[in-house]
């Protein structure tokens, strides 16, 4: 082939246009956060674009329900908070299904005040607890039934720490990333934290959540999707996520620098994002084992029907390839 043949094939082939990118919109579950780092991190360093993919994030808020945007197609995944969500879908008959769960670790606390006879988890029993309506059908049921709460210490959680910071016998719910920062900023003392996970709650958080039919109708499309959100997280916690947290001010602009760094030394500090199966598996990981070990949990304590065929609500297909380890530090 001669030189000039091979120079009007090259202009050829930069004149042809660029292949389009598959529209994506993600629903998370609550307004811009450190917590859904890992998701912009894809967005803002091109990880998604490089798996064919123009993905918009669409923050979530108090009036905005991600997985019912999902349910009716409204956007093609969702962020779920917890491992109960699911369980619901599959007992509402919601054609929901979990694909990934990027937090190994549901961040669930509960906090005292230090130096009130509260230091302990097993002294948590006899205190007043302050408790949203949610966490009170889920969380609490196995409380109960696991170290004996009782229901007559439940009092009902707003999402204001004013009757936690008044009363230095109760004690409040909360997010490892995100409520004792709060407190400490607010009321200038460092809380007690109780991580349940470390006392057996082992739900799995932040999850990715997509539509039944598009798993059967594109599921290479949810492979990228999930593969490129991987790789955002293992790139947001082992690397520079300046550009990311950027990102999240601009779409949050209550959220502080702060707050952001906090969050992330809780998730790096507890491995949330990064521990257990994800180690070996990659992060994302799920497994059966950890599916059963938490359903029989729930039904056990009464929160849900000990019949649930619960495997209805995940798969592991699209996990456990180990996809971004090597950019582990």
């Amino acid at each position: 082939m001669s030189v000039r043949l091979i120079i009007a094939f090259f202009t050829m082939l930069l004149s042809l246009p660029a292949l389009a990118l598959d529209k994506v919109t993600f629903a998370t579950n609550w307004r811009a956060q450190a917590e859904h780092g890992g998701f912009y991190q894809a967005v803002v360093d091109g990880t998604y674009a490089r798996y064919g993919l123009d993905v918009t994030i669409q923050q979530g808020g108090p009036q905005i329900n991600a997985r019912l945007l999902l349910a009716a197609g409204r956007v093609d995944f969702a962020m779920g908070a917890n491992t109960i969500q699911m369980f619901e879908s599959v007992q509402q008959n919601v054609p929901l299904v979990t694909v990934a769960s990027m937090f190994q670790i549901e961040p669930a606390i509960f906090m005292s005040h230090p130096g009130e006879g509260f230091d302990k988890f097993e002294a948590l029993t006899k205190a007043s607890v302050f408790i949203a309506s949610d966490f009170r059908a889920s969380v609490w049921q196995w409380l109960k039934q696991a170290y004996g709460f009782k229901d007559e210490n439940a009092r009902p959680y707003g999402f204001n720490a004013a009757p936690f910071l008044a009363d230095k016998k109760s004690v409040q719910q909360g997010i490892l990333t995100s409520e004792p920062y709060a407190i400490e900023k607010k009321a200038g003392f460092a809380p007690n934290v109780f991580l349940l996970a470390d006392y057996g709650y082992d739900s799995y958080s932040t999850t990715i959540e997509t539509r039944a039919d598009t798993i059967e109708k594109k599921p290479d499309l949810v492979q990228r999707f999930v593969d490129a959100s991987i790789i955002g997280w293992r790139n947001y916690i082992y690397g520079d996520n300046a550009a990311a947290n950027a990102a999240i001010k601009r779409e949050n602009p209550e959220m502080t620098d702060g707050q952001i760094a906090f969050s992330i030394s809780k998730m790096k500090e507890r491995g949330i994002v990064d521990s257990g199966d994800s180690l070996t598996l990659g992060i994302g990981a799920m497994t059966d084992a950890r599916m059963k070990s938490f359903f029989d949990k729930m039904a056990k304590a009464g929160a849900v029907p000990a019949d649930l065929d619960y495997k209805k609500g995940y798969t592991l297909r699209f996990i456990g390839r180990k996809v971004g380890m090597e950019l582990r530090r």
